[in-house]
């Protein structure tokens, strides 16, 4: 076949396929737009999925009548003008493919009126080819009515799902951007029935109640407003490990108000709960990343999902410090301060975040340390107290984990506090407390007993394998190991943690190795330092059966509530629980 061009027809019909993949695509370019034209009300009317009619209604600025036939060619938009505004742009959309893309697929009817005419201008377009305008009736701003998606190409079609499935992208595509958008109403009707009303939200109880909309209440009642200002600003609700779910869906990333799915911040979130959250769960939340807009490139995908930084790794570390430190100011019993989550969102949000409760004072490990001392009795902080049964204090009870009561099956602490019954897994909460106390005094420093081998341990592993594992040798070497390289696919182990002697190893550096590749290699080896940290402290810790006395457990208790991240073990399982005393009259039948 010759060379030749292609039709205009037939370009249009291809670079269509960038923009609109499904009914969902459609509803988001057209949202969009509305909110580009200061929107203040969007009611999205819906039939069939999306396939049978898309129509998108707002009350913003509308189209001129002479530019109304303009807004349908290809590249034809008012964001930008120069390269200049393409580099700084802040507007949702800015290529001028949306409404030309749709119009080449589907049967297009737009519908504006600006505040100063006198009536509506209305334009037809089918399978890409626009009727001439002609006048209409219709309030100030602009109906867009999309029906009979994709009749023309039939093989794009046959990808569609079913009626339910499309829908369902539909729903979640108009929340992702309803949260962005807080002040602006959102209805949705399928097939005539309403399916969403979120009212405009104007204050802190009006965000609140949006984002429990979309995520439910239980998110909001386990989630930490982030309020991080500066040059990069991070706003939004991060939910806390116990909120975490078996899949993404509840994960919403903004940049500068944009909904996008970008895998670089998406890993940095991940790396931030990485020793907080149970394997295979994934944490909720909704973040804002506010950064100059010439530090950013949005025009990396044509549906402005992927983004790239100028500088993407401080923004990654910049994000996973942010998330890892908000977490790590939650600890045991403080509870989630949610009379601040709306003014996240706010401007200046970082002196609306209530302060934390004043911590108790952390207790001494040993004569002279602020640490476990390495290889020194694994439970040292009950030294600190005096032997003997201690009395019952009321005061006592106004601690957030309370006071110890008994121990139950040599597993768990009952405490009481105010509130009610605390229930502390014993081995969960002390590795936790042991393994923030090993961070601190590898951070500062310190370096454990190490035990040379009498022979070497020999590790198999691929050469990509070794070289990462290798990489962080100056990691490893703190924390008691000596390695080096025999072959390109094996490694000796000469020295290893004292406390890990009985390890395997082997599995252990495999483990590592996996975690590494996972976090993104190269920017995170303190990875590599802390899954050895980790092991120590789940070898440290108080195991099951051992008896402990009363002041043992305040200890502990003691301990829970003056350490980060103190509610979730190394492992990401919850180390406490508790019992209200409406629960137990419930349990009980009292009242009734």
């Amino acid at each position: 076949m010759p060379i030749r061009l292609l039709s205009t027809t037939l370009i249009d019909q291809i670079a269509a396929g960038e923009v609109i993949e499904r009914p969902a695509s459609v509803v988001k370019e057209l949202i969009e737009n509305a909110l580009d034209a200061g929107a203040r009300r969007i009611e999205i009317d819906i039939e069939q999925g999306g396939l049978g009619l898309v129509r998108v209604r707002d009350d913003g600025l509308g189209i001129e009548a002479a530019e109304l036939p303009l807004a349908v060619q290809r590249h034809a938009t008012s964001k930008i003008a120069t390269l200049e505004d393409l580099e700084a742009v802040a507007s949702l959309g800015f290529r001028g493919e949306a409404l030309p893309s749709i119009g080449s697929v589907a049967r297009l009817r737009i519908v504006s009126r600006t505040a100063a005419a006198e009536v509506a201008t209305e334009l037809r377009v089918e399978g890409g080819v626009a009727n001439a305008a002609q006048p209409a009736a219709h309030p100030v701003g602009t109906s867009v009515e999309v029906r009979e998606l994709f009749y023309n190409v039939p093989a794009r079609r046959k990808f569609v799902r079913t009626e339910p499935t499309e829908f369902g992208h539909i729903a979640r595509t108009v929340e992702r951007l309803a949260l962005a958008a807080p002040a602006v109403a959102f209805r949705v009707r399928h097939n005539g029935r309403q399916t969403l009303d979120l009212p405009a939200a104007h204050d802190a109880a009006g965000r609140n109640e949006r984002v429990a909309r979309v995520l439910g209440e239980e998110f909001l009642a386990r989630s930490l407003p982030v309020a991080q200002e500066g040059a990069l600003q991070l706003r939004g609700w991060l939910g806390l490990p116990t909120a975490a779910r078996a899949s993404t869906e509840g994960q919403f990333w903004y940049v500068n108000g944009r909904p996008v799915r970008d895998r670089l911040l998406g890993n940095a979130a991940r790396l931030g709960y990485r020793d907080v959250l149970y394997h295979g769960r994934h944490p909720a939340y909704v973040l804002d990343l506010r950064l100059d807009p010439q530090l950013v490139d949005v025009n990396a995908h044509p549906a402005k999902l992927e983004l790239r930084f100028r500088d993407g790794r401080a923004i990654h570390d910049y994000v996973f410090r942010a998330v890892e430190r908000a977490l790590a100011a939650h600890t045991a019993g403080s509870g989630p301060p949610a009379a601040s989550f709306g003014a996240a969102f706010d401007a200046g949000a970082a002196a609306a975040t209530a302060p934390p409760e004043p911590r108790p004072q952390r207790l001494d490990f040993g004569p002279g340390a602020s640490a476990p001392a390495w290889g020194r009795q694994v439970f040292a902080a009950a030294a600190a107290l005096q032997v003997g049964e201690p009395s019952i204090d009321p005061a006592a009870d106004e601690r957030p984990l309370g006071t110890a009561l008994a121990q139950l099956h040599g597993l768990f602490v009952l405490a009481q506090n105010r509130r009610g019954l605390v229930l502390v897994d014993m081995h969960a909460a002390h590795e936790r407390v042991l393994y923030e106390a090993f961070k601190a005094q590898h951070a500062s420093g310190g370096q454990p007993a190490s035990q040379r081998l009498l022979e070497p341990i020999a590790v198999a592993a691929a050469e990509h394998e070794i070289d990462t594992l290798l990489a962080a040798h100056e990691d490893f070497a703190r924390v008691g190991f000596e390695l080096e390289r025999l072959a390109p696919t094996s490694l000796a182990v000469r020295a290893v943690p004292a406390l890990l002697a009985a390890a395997d190893v082997p599995a252990l550096l495999r483990e590592v190795v996996r975690d590494l590749a996972g976090d993104g290699g190269a920017h995170h080896l303190d990875g590599a330092a802390h899954r050895v940290l980790g092991t120590l402290a789940c070898r440290s810790a108080i195991h099951a059966h051992r008896r402990l006395s009363l002041p043992e457990m305040d200890a502990l208790l003691r301990q829970m509530e003056a350490t980060e991240r103190s509610g979730q073990c190394n492992h990401g399982r919850p180390t406490w629980s508790e019992l209200s005393l409406a629960e137990l009259d419930r349990l009980f039948l009292r009242g009734r």
